[in-house]
Parts: structure tokens; C-alpha cells; sequence
């Protein structure tokens, strides 16, 4: 047990999925896993372990942003022994030609915050996705049929920044979209050497101003939930 999660050890499985919502991880346990058991419920942060396709996969919410993601995705690996983590979450768009529900793999994350520094002295502001595990998912998008981009994200510590940094990540860092909790999970990954990987759903473009409301956003992101889990196996 940790601080934050109350799990025994044999609860946790090697392989992780990891929303932001603890509602969606409660969606996926029961629409996804056979023989799904609640796991955590530390500070309502409801997990569960069960099986996918005969695959033992845990999917445990990581709240928002990078502080919340850092705290879990940590002890998950350096605790729980977990080898992998796939995010699963939503990401507003950066470029015109993003459409909600595209589906986007990150490549790098790129973030001003200082968690890496603190954590590890490291002063990069650059973190990578697992190749290996980027490599996996990007097959199984093939095999599926999910027209699946690649590229840099920008992992923002300010959700209400008006737009402002917009322009610079996109120019600059070649960044394709924003979201809140991809540095702090690569980060820590490289720190403990496990894998991880952000498959992130396009929930508004900040661009067009088109988006999806906040039911759609928990319901409807079944293709970044089934390439996650068909890629585990």
C-alpha cells in the first residue's frame, strides 16, 4: 500500500490503461473486462483489474494534470511493479485539419513544467513515448484501420492559458495538441525505466473551435480504448 493506493500487490496487473476519469475507467472495467474487480477507491480514485481477451490488464484513473499523473503512474511502477502504461485521454488540437475523435499517438511530450528537474535533475522539457510500445500501437491502428497520427504534444500546467501558447508550440515545438498529464507519465517512465505510451482522443480543436460535450467525451472514445487493450495482447 501507498499513500494514495490501498491495492495489495496481486491486485495490480503488469500492464496499466490509465484515464484521467475515474467514471471512464469504471466504463471500461464494465463495458471491456471479463471478471472485472474494484481495486482502489482511495480518495475516489476507483480502479479495476480484470481480463481482456484472456489478457490481466489494470485500468486505474489518473486525475488531472501533471502532479496527479506523477503521484499515480510512480507508484503504480515503482510499487506495483507495473512494466507498462498506455494513457488514454482526450487532447484539443492544434492544427485546422484535426476533426474531433481523430486519434492521435504522442510521439514526444513537451511541457514547461519543472517535474522532471525535481524529480530525476533532469532539466529536459522534452519527454518520449516508448518506442517499443508506440511501434505496437501504431501496427494495431494498421490492423484496424484507424487512420492514427503521430506527433509532439504539449502537456500544459494551465488549462485556461486563452490560447496564448498556441502558436509557439505548434511553430516552435511542432506540437500537434495540448492535454495535461503526458510529461509527468514519460517522465517517470524514463526515470524508472518502464514503458509508456499517450493514445489521446481529439476532444475540441483550438483552432476551428469545433468540440464534443462532456457525456461524448466519456462515452464515445471506444476506437482509442480498443486499440489501447488490442494492443497489450
Amino acid at each position: 500500500m501507498t499513500p494514495h493506493i490501498e491495492s495489495r500487490d496481486e491486485d495490480i496487473a503488469d500492464v496499466v490503461l490509465m484515464p484521467g476519469d475515474p467514471k471512464r475507467a469504471e466504463l471500461i472495467a464494465s463495458k471491456y473486462l471479463d471478471d472485472a474487480k474494484l481495486v482502489n477507491t482511495v480518495r475516489g480514485m476507483n480502479a479495476y483489474t480484470g481480463f481482456y481477451k484472456g489478457k490481466r490488464v489494470t485500468v486505474f484513473p489518473s486525475g488531472m494534470g501533471i502532479p496527479s499523473m506523477g503521484i499515480y503512474s510512480y507508484e503504480l511502477f515503482k510499487f506495483y511493479n507495473v512494466s507498462k502504461i498506455i494513457r488514454i485521454g482526450t487532447v484539443g488540437g492544434y492544427l485546422e485539419d484535426e476533426k474531433v475523435f481523430d486519434v492521435i499517438l504522442a510521439d514526444k511530450s513537451f511541457s514547461k513544467s519543472n517535474y522532471a528537474l525535481d524529480l530525476s535533475g533532469s532539466d529536459s522539457h522534452i519527454m518520449e513515448g516508448s518506442k517499443a510500445l508506440n511501434e505496437k500501437i501504431i501496427e494495431e491502428a494498421k490492423r484496424e484501420g484507424i487512420d492514427l497520427r503521430v506527433g509532439n504534444i504539449y502537456s500544459t500546467e494551465t488549462f485556461y492559458d486563452g490560447g496564448k501558447n498556441l502558436d509557439v508550440m505548434k511553430n516552435k515545438y511542432h506540437c500537434i495538441g495540448t492535454e495535461m498529464e503526458s510529461y509527468a507519465l514519460f517522465a517517470n517512465a524514463s526515470y524508472l525505466n518502464k514503458e509508456a505510451s499517450a493514445i489521446l482522443t481529439v476532444s475540441d480543436n483550438l483552432v476551428t473551435k469545433e468540440e464534443i460535450d462532456s457525456s461524448a467525451r466519456e462515452k464515445s472514445l471506444d476506437r482509442m480504448i480498443l486499440l489501447a487493450l488490442n494492443s497489450i495482447l
